[in-house]
């Protein structure tokens, strides 16, 4: 194979790579807790954190936010 078909096929490679993983980490897999939890909070924490330093930090979210898992509390 020439070289720039190489590394079309190896940037390819990695991206589907990359893409994939991080669908099967973010992934619901229902009520259970699963190995991947802490995995998955911490992409959802560095997510909110880069979304606070980008936007700036509303209090309003966050309330939103904190009565969202107080409800999810009261149903099973």
């Amino acid at each position: 194979m020439n070289p720039q078909a190489d590394r079309v096929v190896r940037k390819v490679t990695m991206v589907a790579t990359i893409t994939a993983s991080y669908f099967l980490l973010t992934a619901d897999y229902g009520p259970e807790p699963t190995v991947l939890d802490p995995i998955k909070k911490g992409l959802l924490s560095a997510k909110s954190t880069v979304k606070e330093y980008i936007f700036g930090s509303k209090k309003k979210s966050q309330e939103n936010q904190m009565e969202r898992l107080d409800s999810n509390k009261d149903h099973p």
